[in-house]
Protein backbone atom coordinates (compact mmCIF):
# COMPACT_ATOMS: atom_id res chain seq x y z
CA UNK A 1 0.00 0.00 0.00
CA UNK A 2 1.07 3.59 -0.61
CA UNK A 3 3.19 4.61 2.46
CA UNK A 4 1.49 8.02 2.51
CA UNK A 5 -1.84 6.34 3.30
CA UNK A 6 -0.33 4.51 6.25
CA UNK A 7 0.95 7.84 7.55
CA UNK A 8 -2.48 9.55 7.68
CA UNK A 9 -3.03 8.73 11.40
CA UNK A 10 0.38 10.23 12.16
CA UNK A 11 -0.57 13.36 10.23
CA UNK A 12 -3.77 13.73 12.26
CA UNK A 13 -2.10 13.21 15.64
CA UNK A 14 0.84 15.53 14.96
CA UNK A 15 -1.35 18.31 13.55
CA UNK A 16 -3.59 18.08 16.63
CA UNK A 17 -0.51 18.31 18.84
CA UNK A 18 0.85 21.30 16.93
CA UNK A 19 -2.56 23.00 17.11
CA UNK A 20 -2.61 22.50 20.89
CA UNK A 21 0.95 23.76 21.36
CA UNK A 22 0.38 26.88 19.25
CA UNK A 23 -2.90 27.83 20.94
CA UNK A 24 -1.11 30.54 22.95
CA UNK A 25 -0.44 32.51 19.76
CA UNK A 26 3.35 32.69 20.08
CA UNK A 27 3.53 31.60 16.44
CA UNK A 28 0.97 32.22 13.72
CA UNK A 29 -0.38 28.70 14.03
CA UNK A 30 -3.62 27.51 12.48
CA UNK A 31 -6.56 29.34 10.93
CA UNK A 32 -9.68 27.33 10.21
CA UNK A 33 -10.30 28.31 6.57
CA UNK A 34 -6.64 28.03 5.65
CA UNK A 35 -6.30 24.61 7.27
CA UNK A 36 -9.51 23.40 5.65
CA UNK A 37 -8.16 24.46 2.27
CA UNK A 38 -4.89 22.64 2.89
CA UNK A 39 -6.65 19.45 3.96
CA UNK A 40 -8.97 19.65 0.95
CA UNK A 41 -5.96 19.97 -1.30
CA UNK A 42 -4.41 16.94 0.38
CA UNK A 43 -7.52 14.82 -0.16
CA UNK A 44 -7.74 15.92 -3.78
CA UNK A 45 -4.07 15.13 -4.25
CA UNK A 46 -4.70 11.51 -3.19
CA UNK A 47 -7.33 11.19 -5.93
CA UNK A 48 -5.14 12.74 -8.63
CA UNK A 49 -2.12 10.83 -7.34
CA UNK A 50 -3.97 7.55 -7.98
CA UNK A 51 -4.32 8.42 -11.66
CA UNK A 52 -0.87 10.00 -11.75
CA UNK A 53 0.71 6.84 -10.38
CA UNK A 54 -0.97 4.79 -13.11
CA UNK A 55 0.45 7.09 -15.77
CA UNK A 56 3.90 7.44 -14.22
CA UNK A 57 4.36 3.82 -13.19
CA UNK A 58 3.31 2.60 -16.63
CA UNK A 59 5.79 4.98 -18.24
CA UNK A 60 8.60 4.02 -15.86
CA UNK A 61 7.96 0.33 -16.47
CA UNK A 62 8.12 0.87 -20.23
CA UNK A 63 11.39 2.77 -19.89
CA UNK A 64 12.79 0.07 -17.60
CA UNK A 65 12.74 -2.29 -20.55
CA UNK A 66 15.46 -0.13 -22.12
CA UNK A 67 17.66 -0.03 -18.99
CA UNK A 68 21.40 0.25 -19.44
CA UNK A 69 22.28 -1.76 -16.34
CA UNK A 70 20.71 -4.57 -14.32
CA UNK A 71 20.95 -3.26 -10.78
CA UNK A 72 20.32 -5.97 -8.14
CA UNK A 73 17.61 -4.77 -5.77
CA UNK A 74 18.82 -7.00 -2.93
CA UNK A 75 22.13 -5.20 -2.42
CA UNK A 76 22.61 -2.33 0.00
CA UNK A 77 24.62 -0.14 -2.37
CA UNK A 78 21.77 -0.04 -4.92
CA UNK A 79 19.44 1.31 -2.22
CA UNK A 80 22.02 3.90 -1.24
CA UNK A 81 22.50 4.85 -4.88
CA UNK A 82 18.72 5.12 -5.35
CA UNK A 83 18.42 7.37 -2.30
CA UNK A 84 20.94 9.84 -3.71
CA UNK A 85 19.63 9.54 -7.28
CA UNK A 86 16.03 10.15 -6.25
CA UNK A 87 16.96 13.09 -4.04
CA UNK A 88 19.08 14.60 -6.81
CA UNK A 89 16.22 14.27 -9.30
CA UNK A 90 13.80 15.70 -6.75
CA UNK A 91 16.00 18.78 -6.34
CA UNK A 92 15.90 19.51 -10.07
CA UNK A 93 12.18 18.75 -10.32
CA UNK A 94 11.50 21.11 -7.43
CA UNK A 95 13.81 23.80 -8.74
CA UNK A 96 12.26 23.63 -12.23
CA UNK A 97 8.83 23.83 -10.57
CA UNK A 98 9.86 27.30 -9.42
CA UNK A 99 11.83 28.44 -12.45
CA UNK A 100 9.61 27.22 -15.31
CA UNK A 101 6.09 28.59 -15.28
CA UNK A 102 4.44 25.48 -16.78
CA UNK A 103 5.61 23.42 -13.81
CA UNK A 104 5.03 26.32 -11.40
CA UNK A 105 1.35 26.24 -12.38
CA UNK A 106 1.18 22.75 -10.87
CA UNK A 107 3.29 23.58 -7.81
CA UNK A 108 2.14 27.08 -6.84
CA UNK A 109 -0.75 25.84 -4.70
CA UNK A 110 1.72 24.43 -2.17
CA UNK A 111 3.02 27.96 -1.59
CA UNK A 112 -0.36 29.69 -1.50
CA UNK A 113 -0.92 29.47 2.25
CA UNK A 114 0.07 32.50 4.30
CA UNK A 115 0.47 30.20 7.30
CA UNK A 116 3.20 27.66 7.96
CA UNK A 117 2.32 24.56 9.91
CA UNK A 118 2.04 20.81 9.40
CA UNK A 119 -1.23 21.19 7.52
CA UNK A 120 0.66 23.23 4.90
CA UNK A 121 2.62 20.08 4.06
CA UNK A 122 -0.65 18.49 2.91
CA UNK A 123 -1.49 21.37 0.55
CA UNK A 124 -0.34 19.29 -2.38
CA UNK A 125 -0.87 19.70 -6.10
CA UNK A 126 -3.78 18.16 -8.00
CA UNK A 127 -2.03 18.38 -11.37
CA UNK A 128 1.56 17.76 -10.33
CA UNK A 129 1.21 13.96 -10.12
CA UNK A 130 0.22 13.90 -13.80
CA UNK A 131 3.34 15.69 -15.09
CA UNK A 132 6.13 15.47 -12.49
CA UNK A 133 7.14 11.91 -13.39
CA UNK A 134 9.02 13.10 -16.50
CA UNK A 135 11.90 14.22 -14.27
CA UNK A 136 12.40 10.64 -13.08
CA UNK A 137 12.83 9.22 -16.62
CA UNK A 138 16.62 8.71 -16.23
CA UNK A 139 16.28 6.40 -13.22
CA UNK A 140 14.62 3.36 -14.85
CA UNK A 141 16.92 3.78 -17.85
CA UNK A 142 19.89 3.54 -15.47
CA UNK A 143 18.42 0.31 -14.12
CA UNK A 144 16.52 1.28 -10.96
CA UNK A 145 13.36 -0.80 -10.52
CA UNK A 146 10.21 1.39 -10.95
CA UNK A 147 8.65 -0.17 -7.83
CA UNK A 148 11.53 1.07 -5.71
CA UNK A 149 11.60 4.45 -7.47
CA UNK A 150 7.97 5.00 -6.42
CA UNK A 151 8.81 3.92 -2.85
CA UNK A 152 11.74 6.35 -2.73
CA UNK A 153 9.45 9.16 -3.91
CA UNK A 154 6.92 8.36 -1.19
CA UNK A 155 9.50 8.24 1.59
CA UNK A 156 10.92 11.57 0.41
CA UNK A 157 7.48 13.16 0.74
CA UNK A 158 7.04 11.57 4.18
CA UNK A 159 10.33 13.08 5.33
CA UNK A 160 9.29 16.50 4.12
CA UNK A 161 6.12 16.48 6.25
CA UNK A 162 7.86 17.30 9.53
CA UNK A 163 9.81 20.26 8.15
CA UNK A 164 6.60 22.29 7.73
CA UNK A 165 6.54 23.81 11.21
CA UNK A 166 7.61 26.92 13.07
CA UNK A 167 8.00 25.03 16.36
CA UNK A 168 11.43 23.58 15.54
CA UNK A 169 14.35 25.99 15.50
CA UNK A 170 17.77 25.48 13.99
CA UNK A 171 19.34 22.06 14.44
CA UNK A 172 23.08 22.67 14.36
CA UNK A 173 25.35 20.38 12.31
CA UNK A 174 22.34 18.35 11.13
CA UNK A 175 21.48 21.33 8.92
CA UNK A 176 24.75 21.11 7.06
CA UNK A 177 23.50 18.03 5.22
CA UNK A 178 19.76 17.60 5.72
CA UNK A 179 16.69 19.68 4.93
CA UNK A 180 15.14 21.05 8.12
CA UNK A 181 12.23 23.26 9.23
CA UNK A 182 14.53 26.29 9.20
CA UNK A 183 15.68 25.61 5.64
CA UNK A 184 12.17 24.94 4.42
CA UNK A 185 10.68 28.01 6.09
CA UNK A 186 13.02 29.96 3.83
CA UNK A 187 11.69 28.03 0.84
CA UNK A 188 8.12 29.11 1.68
CA UNK A 189 9.07 32.74 2.18
CA UNK A 190 7.80 35.39 -0.24
CA UNK A 191 10.49 37.87 0.80
CA UNK A 192 12.77 38.69 -2.16
CA UNK A 193 15.87 37.28 -0.50
CA UNK A 194 14.09 33.96 0.13
CA UNK A 195 12.44 33.44 -3.27
CA UNK A 196 13.39 30.22 -5.10
CA UNK A 197 15.79 28.99 -2.45
CA UNK A 198 16.30 25.65 -0.66
CA UNK A 199 14.69 23.25 -3.12
CA UNK A 200 16.09 20.09 -1.55
CA UNK A 201 13.92 17.15 -0.52
CA UNK A 202 15.75 15.19 2.18
CA UNK A 203 19.23 16.60 1.59
CA UNK A 204 20.15 20.28 1.47
CA UNK A 205 23.57 19.62 -0.09
CA UNK A 206 22.27 20.04 -3.65
CA UNK A 207 21.27 23.64 -2.87
CA UNK A 208 24.71 24.26 -1.40
CA UNK A 209 26.39 22.77 -4.49
CA UNK A 210 24.23 24.50 -7.12
CA UNK A 211 23.98 27.92 -5.49
CA UNK A 212 20.35 28.00 -4.37
CA UNK A 213 20.94 27.74 -0.60
CA UNK A 214 19.84 30.49 1.75
CA UNK A 215 20.16 30.56 5.53
CA UNK A 216 17.14 31.62 7.57
CA UNK A 217 17.96 35.08 8.90
CA UNK A 218 14.55 36.42 9.85
CA UNK A 219 11.16 34.74 10.07
CA UNK A 220 9.83 34.60 6.49
CA UNK A 221 6.64 36.16 5.20
CA UNK A 222 4.73 33.15 3.92
CA UNK A 223 2.65 32.95 0.78
CA UNK A 224 3.04 34.26 -2.75
CA UNK A 225 4.39 37.58 -3.98
CA UNK A 226 0.79 38.14 -5.09
CA UNK A 227 -1.51 36.19 -2.80
CA UNK A 228 -4.73 34.79 -4.19
CA UNK A 229 -6.65 35.32 -0.93
CA UNK A 230 -8.97 32.40 -1.62
CA UNK A 231 -9.65 29.25 0.40
CA UNK A 232 -11.61 27.57 -2.39
CA UNK A 233 -9.59 24.43 -3.23
CA UNK A 234 -10.59 24.61 -6.89
CA UNK A 235 -9.23 28.17 -7.09
CA UNK A 236 -6.11 27.16 -5.18
CA UNK A 237 -5.52 24.21 -7.52
CA UNK A 238 -6.18 25.86 -10.86
CA UNK A 239 -5.76 29.65 -10.56
CA UNK A 240 -2.28 29.68 -12.13
CA UNK A 241 -3.29 27.28 -14.89
CA UNK A 242 -6.09 29.72 -15.75
CA UNK A 243 -3.71 32.70 -15.72
CA UNK A 244 -1.17 30.83 -17.82
CA UNK A 245 -3.83 29.87 -20.35
CA UNK A 246 -4.92 33.51 -20.67
CA UNK A 247 -1.34 34.67 -21.19
CA UNK A 248 -0.61 32.02 -23.83
CA UNK A 249 -3.88 32.72 -25.65
CA UNK A 250 -3.20 36.46 -25.81
CA UNK A 251 0.56 36.18 -26.47
CA UNK A 252 0.29 37.24 -30.11
CA UNK A 253 2.84 34.81 -31.49
CA UNK A 254 4.30 31.33 -31.01
CA UNK A 255 7.59 32.45 -29.49
CA UNK A 256 5.84 34.65 -26.95
CA UNK A 257 3.41 31.84 -26.11
CA UNK A 258 6.31 29.46 -25.55
CA UNK A 259 7.96 32.15 -23.45
CA UNK A 260 5.04 32.21 -21.05
CA UNK A 261 5.27 28.43 -20.69
CA UNK A 262 9.06 28.19 -20.35
CA UNK A 263 10.24 31.38 -18.66
CA UNK A 264 10.07 31.89 -14.89
CA UNK A 265 6.87 33.04 -13.19
CA UNK A 266 6.54 36.81 -13.49
CA UNK A 267 8.02 37.00 -16.99
CA UNK A 268 6.05 39.13 -19.44
CA UNK A 269 6.50 39.28 -23.21
CA UNK A 270 6.44 43.09 -23.12
CA UNK A 271 9.24 43.25 -20.55
CA UNK A 272 7.09 44.67 -17.75
CA UNK A 273 7.13 41.52 -15.58
CA UNK A 274 9.15 40.86 -12.46
CA UNK A 275 10.70 37.43 -11.92
CA UNK A 276 12.22 36.30 -8.63
CA UNK A 277 15.65 37.49 -9.77
CA UNK A 278 14.19 40.88 -10.72
CA UNK A 279 12.52 41.21 -7.33
CA UNK A 280 15.75 40.24 -5.58
CA UNK A 281 17.79 42.80 -7.53
CA UNK A 282 15.21 45.51 -6.86
CA UNK A 283 15.31 44.73 -3.14
CA UNK A 284 19.10 44.93 -3.11
CA UNK A 285 19.02 48.29 -4.88
CA UNK A 286 16.66 49.57 -2.20
CA UNK A 287 19.01 48.32 0.49
CA UNK A 288 16.76 45.54 1.79
CA UNK A 289 18.80 43.54 4.34
CA UNK A 290 19.59 39.89 3.80
CA UNK A 291 20.82 39.82 0.22
CA UNK A 292 20.32 37.07 -2.34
Amino acid sequence: MEPLLWAIPIFIVTMAFELWVTRDGRVKGYEFKDTAASLSMGIGNLVFMFFGKIVSFTALLALYEFRLFDLPADTWWVWVALFFADDFVYYWFHRCSHEIRFFWAAHVNHHSSQHYNLSTALRQSWTGPLISWVFWIPLPILGFDPVFIVLAQSFSLLYQYWIHTELVGKLGPFEWVFNTPSHHRVHHGSDPMYLDRNHGGILIVWDRIFGTFKEEETLPTYGLTRNIDSFNPVVVAFHEWAALTRDVASAGGLLKAVGYLWHPPGWRADGTGMTSEDLRKAALEKGTPGGP
